[in-house]
């Protein structure tokens, strides 16, 4: 009896999903994440939800595990020591950055540093033209010189191999690091021909940089992981997830540490798009908040929007530039420091200030009772009653609702001359702002009307502060899926294996001879499959899917333009599609920059793979276990799922109300609830508004209709 498990590691708390292949039913778990070292509350994680379900460790066919260690450890700087060689006169380039200012009238601007100092840099003579000729001849003596002398001074542990035109020709990268690994086998090594085979030097470099900053940190935590999941005696296969929503074997995740920077708030993206397929909503903001932080996808056509970059440990928030750039494919999201531990306080200026510094897990907010003392977001929705201290995650975490009026009253209410209920209020209702602001500039960038589509909410603080921030943006529909407080997790079992690579060739469109196929789109394709082939995948079950970055001749810009095929890796039909290259292109350029055509010559800058596996069984559809089993209709479930009442805070209904407090795992299809209501779940509490009305759909979902907006069909 196969078993499937997914793990996302958040800031706060760790969620585990467990499903059963052969019922398709699916059990969830969650529990306080262990920051010293998370992979013991993963490991406990599953072994008491194996011990509660009664699965035997024999039955667990995979683990799917997704987490932010590799973004944390950026950003709080914890990686290893680690150098980089760069071709001879080219070192400062990561200091040099793209010499664009992110704020034209700033004359303080700061940026975060590279994560290899200047004095941690070394250069090696060698050159390879733009054209991908030898100019200059590797000297492998002064290499092994120059790598000597940082293991010597700086006792690095890891090493970045940065070269001029690498991702045309690789040979003096790979000169290296079959040196290093003759010499220095203890030494991680990233080339950027490896990491990140791109022209523009900058960005490769970067993402070089970081790749190999985060390897030893990675290898050393993904071995814990392997090596516990060993001692549970737990055989099955262990996967883990990647920016762009896939999932790769833990030998791809070593090499390519970068690409798991958003491994966990992928998923509950790609969760955002099934529900919003599985509805018939084409367009849908999937908007994602747990104990740390808040996460927003654009939902399109029902997929979620993509790109080819992220910022990493920027200096200001919504300022884009203030960051380091990485170069893999990722999920387009915002991120926002908001979440249940964000830290309220008053700030210089007498206002409330409520993040992006967190409480985390330990000692978490003061109602958990575990030595915290600051104001928290979570604090405030226990005095505005929204959470049940006797229910959190179930009642198994009891809440201590003194503390948190403690807590706010000491460091908010009284230095502001607030009463306590208003400071509360306040840190609730900042949050929403700061939240719906965030989100009116990421989906503006990207020319997406989110006014007419819905929100798919989730995680274990967004459904308490959906509704509140839909209204903010006059979102019509709210979508509460089933165990929404864990939906990342189950976003790890939903996805496929897969794998996506990118190749620089800058070539003219007139210039692609009748073996354009082979020549330039062979090597990536064999390479995206090959990483799947070795995870188990066979080649009939692969699917390839095509794309080209594409620009006129003399722009600095390109765009992407994917090639109507999807096929496998014998790329049958391709090139076919050779005359309709323009076509596709400027259908694509219109549909950005409208019907602006040129006459200039087109250029073909990348060449992009992306190779997938076949679909999961969870993507078919599961239930919950536990979910509907009392009532055998919605009417009556309702009666049989309200719980009783509890004070709450709805400034619109002139402060505290009685609001009905609802079993979410009681409610079955057809139950309709008028608000203000509490809709409880173990990890999770919807909060629905005076006036709002909720209903659960015949997929368990619960849909909230805001009251005053106009939902489109």
């Amino acid at each position: 009896m196969p078993y499937r498990i997914g793990v996302d590691i958040g800031g706060t708390f760790t969620d585990f999903a467990l499903f059963d292949e052969s019922r398709r039913a699916m059990a969830i778990h969650k529990r306080l994440t262990t920051p010293a070292d998370p992979s013991t509350a993963v490991l406990d994680g599953i072994a008491a939800m194996l011990a509660e379900n009664g699965v035997a460790v024999s039955d667990v066919d995979a683990v799917i595990h997704g987490t932010t260690l590799v973004t944390n450890a950026v950003i709080e700087r914890r990686g290893a020591a680690t150098g980089m060689l760069a071709t001879e006169g080219f070192m400062d380039i990561p200091d040099m950055r793209l010499e664009l200012r992110y704020d034209m009238f700033d004359l303080r601007l700061r940026y975060p540093p590279p994560v290899v100092p200047r004095y941690m840099r070394a250069e090696a003579p060698e050159r390879i033209g733009h054209e991908g000729d030898v100019q200059t001849p590797l000297r492998i003596d002064d290499a092994r010189a120059a790598i000597q002398g940082l293991v010597d001074a700086h006792g690095i542990e890891a090493l970045a191999v940065c070269f001029l035109h690498s991702y045309l020709d690789s040979r003096h990268e790979d000169a290296v690091r079959e040196l290093c690994a003759r010499e220095f086998p203890d030494l991680y090594v990233s080339t950027s021909s490896e990491v990140f085979p791109q022209m523009r030097e900058y960005e490769r470099w970067t993402t070089t940089m970081i790749n190999a900053y985060t390897r030893p940190m990675f290898d050393r935590y993904l071995q814990r992981l392997e090596q516990g999941l060993d001692g549970l005696g737990i055989v099955g296969r262990f996967y883990m997830m990647t920016s762009n929503g896939g999932t790769v074997t833990p030998d791809i995740a070593r090499r390519f540490p970068v690409r798991m920077m958003e491994s966990g708030p992928a998923a509950g993206a790609l969760m955002s798009a099934h529900h919003a397929r599985a509805l018939g909503i084409p367009d849908a903001l999937g908007f994602d908040m747990g104990g740390t932080t808040a996460k927003g996808a654009l939902v399109r056509g029902g997929a979620p929007l993509k790109k080819y970059e992220m910022e990493v440990a920027r200096v200001h928030e919504f300022k884009k530039g203030s960051g380091l750039l990485v170069k893999v494919p990722t999920i387009d999201m915002i991120e926002i420091g908001a979440g249940g531990g964000s830290i309220a306080e008053a700030d210089d200026r007498g206002l409330v200030q409520v993040g992006p510094r967190s409480a985390g897990a330990d000692p978490g907010p003061a109602c958990y009772g575990r030595g915290g003392a600051r104001a928290t977001l979570t604090d405030a929705n226990v005095v505005l009653g929204y959470l049940d201290p006797g229910f959190f995650l179930g009642g198994e975490m009891r809440l201590d609702k003194a503390a948190a009026e403690n807590a706010i009253a000491e460091h908010v209410a009284k230095p502001l001359g607030l009463a306590p209920i208003r400071a509360a209020w306040g840190i609730h209702e900042i949050v929403d702002e700061d939240v719906a602001r965030a989100f009116r500039v990421h989906a503006s960038e990207r020319g997406f009307d989110y006014r007419g589509c819905s929100m798919v909410a989730f995680g274990g603080s967004g459904p308490v502060h959906a509704v509140g921030v839909a209204r903010k943006l006059r979102i019509p529909r709210v979508v509460f899926p089933l165990a929404a407080g864990v939906m990342s997790a189950l976003g790890l079992l939903v996805s496929p294996l897969s794998f996506e690579v990118l190749r620089s060739n800058l070539v003219f469109l007139d210039d692609l001879g009748d073996d354009w196929v082979e020549r330039y789109l062979r090597l990536p394709v064999d390479e995206a499959c090959g990483h799947l082939a070795g995870a188990g995948v066979s080649e009939s079950d692969i699917a390839v899917t095509l794309r080209l970055d594409m620009r006129y001749h003399g722009q600095g810009y390109e765009i992407e333009v994917t090639l109507p095929v999807r096929g496998g890796p014998d790329l049958a039909g391709v090139s076919d599609l050779r005359p309709r290259l323009r076509e596709l292109f400027e259908a694509r350029y219109a549909e950005v920059f409208s019907d602006v055509l040129l006459e200039e010559s087109l250029e073909v800058m990348n060449w992009k793979v992306e190779a997938t596996g076949p679909e999961t069984e969870a993507s078919r559809g599961y239930a919950v276990s536990g979910a509907g089993e009392v009532g055998a209709s919605g009417e009556a479930s309702v009666d049989a799922a309200r719980k009783g009442t509890r004070p709450a805070y709805f400034p619109e209904a002139g402060g505290f109300v009685e609001a009905s407090v609802y079993d979410r795992m009681a409610l079955a299809p057809g139950a309709e609830i008028s608000g203000p209501a509490l809709i409880e779940e173990r990890e999770s509490t919807c909060v629905v508004g005076p006036g709002d009305t909720a209903r659960v759909d015949a997929r368990r979902n619960l849909v909230v209709d805001l009251a005053g907006e106009v939902v489109s069909a």
